[in-house]
């Protein structure tokens, strides 16, 4: 193993660990690193979903055991997520790469501003009576939310639209909705995420497998960085206070929006 992987995996490593602390995926880090490094951009691309889909697995038995994922919720929304994502990625091509990492950028800017601020929409007590219907009443260990279906939904959606059309991890907007929209914490926010991230990956990686882009070598090389730091990731969360993490989360979408914009104006 030459001195430049093990460099790559120890980047890999740590993008894993700090990503899944927040129910991320990593893509938005895991392919311009590989390119960097030298590999072809959609094999980088192939190889960061399979590394997704690897730190789905070692952080869900995580946020399992610690009552953190909301099964029923998070595969509603993921079924409306991941028909937006189809349908950004059938669009995407429209657009330049630039303004897309643009769009990206602001638009991860602006959630990081409002997941900072704390701005909740009680969304289900502004519903007039013939809508409560869609308000679902959740009991998740000791939580207790109402969400509202009938504008969770299509947010969803256009979450995962945002998320195909340019090319990132639908849990960056799916976990300032579910909070500041749909009223769920924090930490079950980012436990389900990261259930929603590592289906929405293995439907990319099915497609990417078909085209031939996936180098199976490197993948199993990384896999080992990508769920020793998801798996750590994990843990970190469970254990920092629950009313520290959205801070943190508000302050690591900042953190991510700015690396956007360095790209933007170094290419």
């Amino acid at each position: 193993m030459t001195p430049l992987n093990l460099l790559l995996m120890l980047l890999l490593f740590v993008t894993a660990a700090v990503f899944a602390m927040f129910g991320q995926g990593g893509g938005a880090v895991y392919t311009p690193l590989q390119v960097l490094f030298g590999v072809p951009f959609h094999t980088a691309a192939a190889t960061s979903l399979f590394l997704i889909m690897t730190g789905a697995l070692a952080s869900l038995p995580v946020y399992h055991r610690a009552r953190l994922i909301d099964w029923q919720l998070a595969l509603i929304l993921e079924t409306a997520a991941m028909g937006g994502s189809f349908g950004g990625g059938l669009v995407s091509e429209r657009f330049s790469p630039q303004s897309l990492t643009l769009t990206f950028a602001v638009l991860i800017a602006i959630a990081g501003v409002v997941t900072l601020a704390d701005i909740r929409l009680e969304t289900c007590a502004r519903l007039p009576s013939f809508a409560t219907r869609y308000c679902w009443q959740r009991r998740h260990g000791d939580s207790h939310y109402r969400v509202n279906l009938l504008l969770g939904l299509p947010l969803a959606g256009l979450a995962g639209f945002a998320s195909g059309l340019l090319g990132i991890g639908g849990g960056l907007f799916l976990v300032p909705l579910m909070v500041l929209v749909l009223n769920v914490p924090i930490e079950i926010a980012i436990g389900s995420s990261a259930l929603m991230v590592g289906l929405t990956a293995a439907a990319g990686f099915s497609g990417h497998t078909l085209t031939g882009h996936w180098d199976w070598r490197a993948s199993l090389l990384f896999a080992g960085a990508a769920f020793l730091g998801a798996r750590l990731g994990a843990h970190l969360t469970t254990r920092i206070d629950k009313h520290r993490i959205q801070p943190l989360f508000g302050a690591f979408l900042l953190g991510l929006a700015g690396l956007m914009l360095l790209r933007i104006a170094l290419t």
